[in-house]
């Protein structure tokens, strides 16, 4: 899935080349699976919930850039390479750059304001996330 568009970000230094690690993408793997199952468990708060779901989908993402041979060290940057490295819908990773501007109001300024539709529909962008990277064979 390389892109023209991740290389420009290389030429800007937003992104790196770095060749894939099976043993690291395995581990982002693990790590987002596991915090997208315990963002399911209702009897946490809604804010516990809003954080494992970001941080799922921050790790999945991150996975899918180093899938495809780049490393960054701006959240931001990871989710808004997501159509390229794994092609997802518009809607997902707009999503998931809300979630990235709620997750740092409430990390910088104290001002989390989460909803439970807002981490249903996280919970469902990460998933979609991890559906797509089950379809993705070993790291080149």
């Amino acid at each position: 899935m390389k892109s023209s568009n991740l290389e420009n970000l290389v030429d800007t230094g937003q992104l790196k080349k770095e060749l894939g690690d099976q043993k690291e993408y395995d581990g982002l793997i693990h790590s987002g699976r596991m915090r997208l199952n315990d963002a399911l468990r209702e009897i946490l708060s809604i804010e516990s919930r809003f954080d494992l779901a970001y941080n799922a989908a921050h790790a999945l993402s991150l996975a899918a850039l180093r899938w495809n041979g780049y490393r960054t060290d701006s959240r931001y940057i990871v989710f808004q390479c997501l159509p390229h490295t794994l092609e997802v819908e518009p809607s997902v990773w707009r999503l998931l750059i809300h979630c990235h501007g709620v997750r740092n109001r409430g990390e910088y300024e104290g001002l989390f304001d989460v909803d439970e539709q807002l981490v249903t529909d996280l919970i469902k962008a990460t998933q979609k996330i991890m559906e797509l990277l089950n379809k993705l064979g070993p790291v080149c």
